[in-house]
């Protein structure tokens, strides 16, 4: 009941006030798991996407925006919990395994995972190469990939800003990426590495042929002190 009364809630002040332009819903299935692949410019985008989809998706959280003491961090941890969002450390290299063997197991649960391909937001506007975290997941899970591609989230909240700004907003929810072929040719000869490149190049070409932005060819590197709440 907490979740779709936030979500009520921030879907009639989302549409009042962003007014987003969204197209291709058609193409996420409505039922079964599913793997809600994005880029990646603001925080908001993981209030944005669940918005946009006609059901329940969920995203990982830093476990600390869970845990605040503080009236602020109190106030955080409800909005997370309330959201839905599923809590995991990002400390150290182990904790990416662990971080995607979390989200496996809200696939196996039949339930619509979202996930940022490019590991944390682009700091300037560029499409980054995506890792393969996303090919691991359809490997394992065998759920399909719906590319999505954002447009104007870093201007409703740049990075490192607090406050909203009324700005236009677009999603756009390409074709699923199915992972069977490549599963199938895994199962019978191995190459499971090859197939995640080949998955996730995948869907950060259909995501490419959806957004205005530079591809940059190159990982983007999570800064040291990186203010993404999203893991």
């Amino acid at each position: 009941m907490t979740y779709r009364l936030a979500r009520w809630v921030v879907l009639f002040v989302f549409r009042v006030f962003w007014r987003p332009k969204v197209s291709g819903l058609e193409n996420i299935p409505r039922e079964g798991p599913v793997i809600v692949a994005s880029n990646h410019l603001s925080f908001v985008d993981s209030v944005v996407i669940p918005l946009c989809v006609p059901r329940r998706v969920r995203f990982l959280a830093k476990a600390e925006y869970f845990e605040g003491r503080t009236l602020l961090g109190r106030l955080n941890a409800v909005f997370f919990r309330a959201v839905d969002a599923v809590p995991v450390r990002r400390d150290a290299a182990r904790d990416s395994m662990a971080s995607l063997e979390t989200a496996l197991g809200v696939l196996r649960e039949g339930h619509a995972f979202g996930i940022y391909p490019e590991g944390t937001r682009s700091r300037d506007g560029r499409l980054y190469r995506g890792k393969t975290g996303v090919g691991w997941l359809a490997l394992e899970s065998g759920a399909p990939i719906v590319p999505v591609c954002v447009t104007g989230t870093n201007d409703v909240q740049p990075i490192g800003s607090k406050r909203l700004r009324i700005r236009p907003v677009r999603v756009q929810f390409a074709p699923v990426v199915d992972p069977a072929p490549w599963v199938e040719k895994v199962a019978g000869s191995g190459g499971a590495g090859k197939a995640r490149r080949e998955i996730t190049d995948a869907v950060m070409d259909a995501i490419c042929a959806m957004s205005p932005q530079e591809q940059a060819g190159i990982y983007n590197e999570r800064p040291a002190e990186d203010d993404d709440p999203v893991a």
